[in-house]
């Protein structure tokens, strides 16, 4: 009966690579709310996120069994950025195309499956900028498409819509803004699946602090938060709300060689509470190259 439990519950996984929503935290680290100027950008991000256990419903206790997976991606985006101005704002806009593969062996529920494909798509037709002597902030607004394959747990889709709003500064606390403190904060409004299960709204803040040592490297402390924000409905919700936090480094290279900037991250979550559903917990590796075309 423990078993069948546990493989109910985790059948109940939410299929994004970390939480509820689309969006995977650990993406954006130091001066993640500094947004470009005039300009087009490819922006790749190669994300390796580990899962070591899951947390039970409602708690932060693991799930007994060896329950480990990976969920490896690699997503594209572009962003245009136009002279125009909005709100006294650079004004652009932006799309995202992630391509995953997720790999979980779930031994106490006898899950043990690997996919890949095209996950959902963002598009986001507002990106908005806006810059001082030291200090810079963004305000941005888009849609997560119900784009890809999600008819089981390794499914690169999350099997519903979803709206997501963002909004953030950076500061620079010395004249030469050699030193930078940031806060990038998405909300996501999830939509209903198929099946009439509607994840609960959900926050992320990404957060670094970075240092400059020349002027072509910088190094920082980065890290992310999630807390679910409004209750799960449908068949199997219940009144838990899931949360994460991880912290981590980031060092980041301007190589002249390829016009661009490479950034590389480390995070490990250090707390993590199950909602609905078990909750993933692990670590995750970041890599992107920022590149102006």
């Amino acid at each position: 009966m423990r078993k069948l439990w546990i493989a109910a519950a985790i059948a109940a996984l939410p299929l994004g690579a970390h939480a509820e929503g689309h969006y995977v935290p650990g993406i954006e680290g130091v001066k993640g709310a500094s947004v470009p100027p005039a300009g087009n950008y490819y922006i790749g991000y190669f994300v390796n996120y580990n899962v070591d256990s899951l947390k039970a419903p409602g708690s932060d206790n693991n799930i007994p069994g060896s329950n480990e997976g990976t969920v490896t991606a690699l997503a594209h985006r572009l962003v245009h950025m136009t002279d125009k101005k909005v709100l006294g704002a650079d004004y652009g806009m932006e799309a995202i195309v992630p391509m995953v593969k997720k790999d979980f062996d779930f031994q106490a529920a006898g899950y043990n499956k690997s996919k890949s494909g095209i996950a959902d798509v963002y598009l986001g037709p507002v990106v908005l900028g806006w810059h001082g002597d030291r200090w810079d902030a963004v305000g941005a607004a888009g849609f997560w498409l119900d784009s890809a394959n999600s008819d089981e747990l390794a499914s690169p889709g999350n099997g519903y819509k979803g709206t997501m709003l963002t909004g953030g500064g950076t500061a620079y606390l010395n004249p030469d803004k050699s030193v930078s403190a940031s806060a990038l904060l998405r909300y996501e409004l999830n939509g209903k699946k198929d099946g009439g299960f509607e994840p609960g709204d959900q926050l992320t803040m990404e957060w670094g602090l970075g240092k400059k040592l020349n002027a072509a490297t910088e190094v920082g402390l980065v890290g992310y938060d999630q807390w679910q924000t409004t209750k799960d409905k449908g068949v199997g919700a219940t009144d838990d709300k899931f949360s994460k936090h991880a912290v981590g480094l980031e060092g980041s290279y301007t190589v002249k060689s390829l016009g661009g900037i490479v950034k590389a991250a480390y995070y490990n979550e250090y707390d993590v509470k199950a909602g609905s559903g078990p909750a993933p917990s692990g670590n995750t590796f970041r890599l992107n190259f920022v590149k102006p075309f």
